[in-house]
């Protein structure tokens, strides 16, 4: 799994090394005695892996399973953690290495299980919110940015737009919150621009989407306390928090995580215009790309 700057991908595999290495201590095998018995030349990989500096990957899980001799219930358990260990970070090249329309796909069957999705952006228009230009649009610049060699950008748009079919479903809710710069933001052309917050308006009145905006004078103080912007997030449900970096995705599914994101959306809450008000603001953005 490659390297991440996100301390949660992080603790994440030094809780699997601290379990593997309390596995070896607990059958009385020394480092240098398990490799020997691992075949290898000497303890620096044991050192490396129990240390988190070399993520542990489903092989050296059933090693040290192996070796010190744990039962398969054990083995199972270190199996599943580390599988989530290695999905909790993805970078957009390995995301995109088939192209952009396997990656677009690869995320279908959670928008149509899920019941509550709180999204919240600080940069772009919500992907279950585009319109198919701006989607073009996005995936375009995507691609070139991220070097990607296949050119399916077509594909991954239709993909796109077919997966906004879940915001006719009766039996979930889908709740965007909106930091006011992202309706300024020039990243498209104007009139892909003025299309794009003109769907906007239309899309907030769907029975299924609630939206708000954060404007961008709003007095930012909660309780006494500044409330601060925050990376792109999405919470699916209470299980699952994707939170989009520069490089890839964190995923995160640790209860205790999942609920500062929860604590986390609920002071972003506060903040927010909904309703006349959110469409006003807007409309305002909207007519000064008019003007």
């Amino acid at each position: 799994m490659p390297s991440s700057s996100s301390s949660s991908a992080q603790a994440a595999r030094q809780r699997l090394a601290d379990q593997l290495r309390e596995l070896r201590a607990a059958a009385g095998i020394s480092g240098v005695e398990f490799a020997r018995r691992a075949g290898w030349r000497d303890s620096t990989n044991v050192s490396k892996i129990e240390r988190a500096v070399r993520p542990a990957s489903a092989e050296h899980i059933r090693l040290w399973c192996e070796i010190c001799g744990a039962s398969e219930q054990r083995r199972r358990e270190l199996l599943a953690e580390q599988a989530a260990a290695e999905r909790m970070w993805l970078t957009y090249r390995q995301l995109n290495r088939a192209g952009l329309r396997g990656a677009q796909e690869s995320v279908r069957d959670r928008y149509e299980r899920v019941r509550l999705m709180r999204v919240y952006c600080t940069h772009v228009i919500p992907g279950l919110l585009q319109t198919r230009a701006y989607t073009a649009t996005a995936l375009e610049a995507i691609r070139v940015e991220q070097h990607v060699e296949v050119d399916d950008v077509a594909a991954a748009v239709e993909e796109r737009m077919d997966r906004q079919r879940v915001l006719q479903r009766s039996d979930a809710r889908f709740v965007f919150l909106l930091e006011e710069q992202v309706l300024h933001h020039r990243v498209a052309p104007a009139e892909v621009h003025a299309e794009q917050l003109q769907h906007l308006l239309a899309a907030a009145r769907l029975p299924s989407v609630s939206l708000g905006i954060i404007p961008l004078s709003a007095d930012r103080v909660r309780a006494g306390h500044r409330v601060w912007p925050e990376h792109t997030f999405v919470i699916t449900d209470t299980e699952l928090v994707t939170v989009e970096l520069v490089s890839g995705f964190l995923s995160v599914s640790q209860p205790g995580e999942i609920n500062d994101y929860l604590a986390a959306w609920e002071r972003l809450f506060t903040l927010a215009v909904h309703g006349e008000r959110a469409r006003r603001i807007i409309s305002r953005v909207r007519d000064e790309l008019d003007a």
